[in-house]
């Protein structure tokens, strides 16, 4: 793709998130969540292989369909309270089908089954593009129509930890793994957003962090197959040990940055007499553990079937820029004991 059409569409990506960010009005909105659609899809597209192809079709079914929908929820809500205000969603109707096709735009259970799929046709780099800016929009329009009931977000933050724990059992390909791993840390977000709206927040920067680290990692040594770990000693050697705690800290672990916003979220939901959900979602988060440690397991316990021939591609010195890597991957493994500083900043 030539240089100057690329950096057409990130200004498009930018321009469509801040256009959602500043608006208080559904059209305006959702006209930005479309420039942030239409200006992903060309991204997507670019390798020209089929798999690609289908991920991109896929994603812009499933993206039009929750367009659509969210569409007709505004028009409805407008036509019932005489508003396009964001904040004025009285109606209990419209509210629901609002939240449905935003749950649909960033992938939330059971509305995610088009997530891993698109996940796994596209390259690490745009797969790191959808799994964190493409959420921040839909995310915000979330956080401003929050709800007096909680139910719904309940259901399907519950159902999106389930099923991104359940999901990432049996998969092989690291790609489907990423995309079952936002679908259950979205699902934490989701769980305390009606509760704690500061705290949510905070999960989304520490889930922004994590999964910038991960993806950084994975680029530096190319891996998108679990077996494609064990060549990591052979090319980058620290990486070896710095993913494992990347994944341990995104499986929530003590000491380990990922363990703060599981730790708040569990205590804040003990305060609102919500014990059951707050066990179940954390015997749920055991699955997604289960994966993250084997993927550790695959990188640092297991060897390549043969030895890489000639000189070991750590010692031909690469240049690689890893200054904003090493500043994410320092803070997905150190921030937890500045919890006490972040709780006195939040209103937590």
């Amino acid at each position: 793709m030539a240089p100057p059409i690329y950096s057409a569409l990130i200004i498009s990506l930018g321009l469509g998130t801040t256009m959602t960010f500043a608006s208080t009005h559904w059209y305006l909105a959702w006209m930005g969540i479309e420039i942030n659609t239409l200006a992903i899809i060309p991204l997507m597209s670019q390798n020209h292989i089929p798999r690609a192809t289908e991920a991109t079709t896929k994603y812009f079914f499933a993206q039009a369909t929750a367009s659509a929908t969210l569409l007709f929820a505004s028009i409805s809500n407008a036509f019932l309270t005489g508003e396009w205000d964001i904040l004025q969603t009285p109606n209990t109707l419209t509210y629901s089908l609002i939240t449905l096709a935003l749950a649909m735009k960033i992938g939330l259970a059971p509305l995610h089954s088009w997530m891993p799929e698109v996940m796994q046709g596209l390259s690490l780099l745009t797969g790191l593009i959808l799994s964190t800016w493409q959420k921040l929009a839909p995310l915000y329009l979330i956080y401003q129509i929050q709800p007096t009931n909680s139910n719904i977000f309940i259901v399907l933050g519950l159902l999106s930890i389930i099923v991104g724990g359940w999901g990432g059992f049996n998969q092989v390909q690291l790609r489907k793994i990423l995309a079952y791993s936002s679908i259950a840390h979205l699902g934490w977000m989701i769980l305390i957003l009606s509760f704690s709206p500061p705290l949510a927040l905070l999960t989304i920067l520490i889930y922004l962090l994590m999964t910038f680290s991960l993806f950084s990692s994975f680029m530096l040594t190319r891996a998108t197959h679990i077996n494609s770990l064990a060549t990591t000693w052979a090319k980058i050697p620290i990486l070896t040990i710095s993913t494992p705690l990347i994944l341990l800290s995104l499986g929530g672990l003590p000491p380990l940055t990922g363990f703060m916003p599981k730790w708040l979220i569990l205590q804040e939901l003990t305060k609102q007499d919500l014990a059951p959900i707050a066990t179940l979602a954390a015997l749920s988060s055991l699955f997604s553990l289960y994966f993250y440690l084997r993927l550790s397991y695959a990188m640092t316990l297991t060897m390549p079937p043969n030895n890489p021939a000639g000189t070991l591609p750590w010692r031909l010195n690469p240049r690689h820029n890893t200054t904003l890597m090493s500043l994410a991957t320092t803070s997905t493994i150190c921030l937890l004991p500045v919890t006490p500083a972040i709780m006195a900043m939040l209103p937590l």
